[in-house]
């Protein structure tokens, strides 16, 4: 399997993070991995909210020193 794209929205506070994760995911090839990094507390509600607006999966969130990193999986179809 191929590494996931990485997306590092550090520093950036909402929307903008949901904004960014949206646009990246529709460049992406279904099936392919997006891990975005954040470090907006409302990104822990924006980003699953929005994964699951656009059908996509949310396969892993985890929260280390202040950062949130979630691992977005595009849909297939």
């Amino acid at each position: 399997m191929s590494e996931p794209v990485l997306l590092d929205l550090s520093g950036l506070k909402c929307p903008l993070p949901a904004l960014r994760t949206r646009k990246a995911l529709k460049a992406l090839a279904p099936g392919a991995l997006l891990r975005v990094i954040c470090t907006d507390p409302m990104a822990a509600i924006d980003i699953p909210h929005l994964v699951r607006e656009t059908g996509d999966e949310l396969a892993a969130e985890e929260r280390q020193d202040g950062k949130l990193a979630f691992d977005i999986r595009k849909a297939l179809a």
